[in-house]
């Protein structure tokens, strides 16, 4: 049986979206930022203060290549995508799902972005980290999901299907 790993922008909903798709599969559910707080004993924002953003990527990447994944769905970070080796771990008995929002969806959606522990300079919009990323979750993507304008169960049952066509 594939994980299925969810990828996409912070705010996209990957974790919301993720917890209902591993209960309506049956699957085990791994938030990937929350592996990585348990690892740290610490906020994402206070990691990233700590180490900065590279040792943050470098970070994510070891705790996702350290799991063991079985039947699960993996909502990862955002900035997963920029671990080649977490990607190529993930993919090796995954299906990605990219949960594709629009960045004024985004911005509407984000209102801690200060304090939500995203990998990202200070400065940047969602507008340029969305342009930065967008790349490469679609580079990794087997399937895409257009998320503007539904719901995470509206969401849920639109993978659901298409891993079943893609896959079955």
């Amino acid at each position: 049986m594939k994980n299925i790993v969810l990828i996409g922008m912070p705010g996209a909903g990957k974790s919301t979206i993720g917890v209902i798709l591993a209960k309506s599969l049956l699957f085990d559910f791994c938030d990937t930022d929350l592996s990585i707080q348990k690892e740290t004993g610490e906020s994402l924002c206070d990691t990233i203060s700590k180490i900065g953003i590279a040792g943050f990527i470098q970070l994510e990447e070891n705790v996702i290549c350290q799991q063991d994944f079985s039947a699960s769905v993996i909502a990862t970070g955002g900035s997963a995508v920029y671990g080649e080796k977490a990607m190529a771990k993930l993919k090796e008995n995954g299906i990605v799902v990219y949960l594709k929002v629009s960045p004024e969806e985004l911005q509407n959606r984000i209102k801690n972005i200060h304090t939500r522990g995203i990998a990202m300079k200070e400065g940047t919009t969602i507008f340029e980290l969305y342009d930065e990323r967008a790349p490469f979750y679609e580079k990794y993507a087997d399937i895409t999901i257009e998320c503007d304008g539904r719901n995470a169960e509206e969401c849920v049952d639109l993978i659901v299907k298409m891993v079943k066509v893609k896959y079955e």
